[in-house]
């Protein structure tokens, strides 16, 4: 089972931006830390990390044919971008959306999730624990086959 791991616009600035909200982990440890759980889960993660929201789609849209369901942390896209939206729908996976920070403990625009409709859990403020949580959840669903798009 191959679950994609999507990284958002700043995500590679992790380590050294806002670590006091963010925390001091950098993308490659979260990522080799996802990598070691998905081990122990028997799972194979790709991951994938990019500026611009067109990446993004082109990756989504790419690999998510051979793909079992979708970890993303859609960052500062989580409020806008729509059409990454509509590439996550559109790729019938099962999506789990997560967060490093509580997004509904931060600036008003922060608290809305265009992704949240379409995604079958959000995790949001365990730091990048949540990565793992997400990790844990989506295997879970898929080993149970409740795997169906949300209702909306």
């Amino acid at each position: 089972m191959r679950i994609l791991v999507i990284h958002g616009p700043n995500l590679n600035m992790l380590g050294s931006r806002k670590p006091e909200i963010y925390g001091t982990k950098t993308l490659a440890e979260i990522d080799s830390l996802l990598q070691k759980k998905a081990g122990e889960l028997g799972v194979e993660l790709e991951s994938y990390q990019s500026n611009h929201e067109g990446y993004l789609i082109d990756f989504i849209q790419e690999k998510a044919k051979g793909a079992a369901g979708i970890i993303i942390n859609p960052a500062a896209l989580t409020h806008y971008g729509l059409s990454l939206r509509d590439a996550l729908e559109d790729s019938s996976l099962p999506v789990i959306e997560v967060h490093l920070s509580d997004i509904q403990h931060r600036e008003e625009f922060r608290k809305h999730s265009v992704i949240a409709p379409i995604a079958r859990r959000q995790i949001s403020g365990q730091g990048w624990q949540g990565y793992i949580a997400a990790l844990e959840t989506l295997t879970a669903l898929l080993s149970e086959g409740k795997h169906e798009q949300p209702s909306r």
